[in-house]
């Protein structure tokens, strides 16, 4: 079973197939909503954080931030809906 159920996979690639640019959007996102622990390093929130699905880079958002964060899921669905980037809720293979 995939570890990704319940979660929306936000992919590097427009609905065109073009890449999106810039390339670091998935770390800007991610590091938006993530925090700087006790160990001085950043820790990206379990709602929304980088990963890689099908060997592609992508950003996964927990369908959770809906309901904890509306505001950042809605800006989070907006900008993928603008720049037209491939949002899949049921992805097939993935790794860390």
């Amino acid at each position: 079973m995939s570890q990704f159920v319940n979660k929306l996979v936000i992919e590097s690639v427009r609905e065109d197939g073009k890449r999106f640019r810039p390339s670091d959007w998935i770390e800007r996102l991610s590091a938006n909503m993530g925090t700087f622990g006790a160990d001085h390093r950043l820790h990206y929130a379990e709602e929304c954080k980088p990963g890689v699905v099908n060997g592609e880079k992508c950003l996964i958002v927990d369908n959770s931030l809906e309901v904890s964060n509306p505001a950042a899921f809605q800006y989070i669905m907006n900008f993928a809906s603008s720049n037209n980037l491939r949002c899949n809720k049921n992805p097939i293979n993935s790794a860390a």
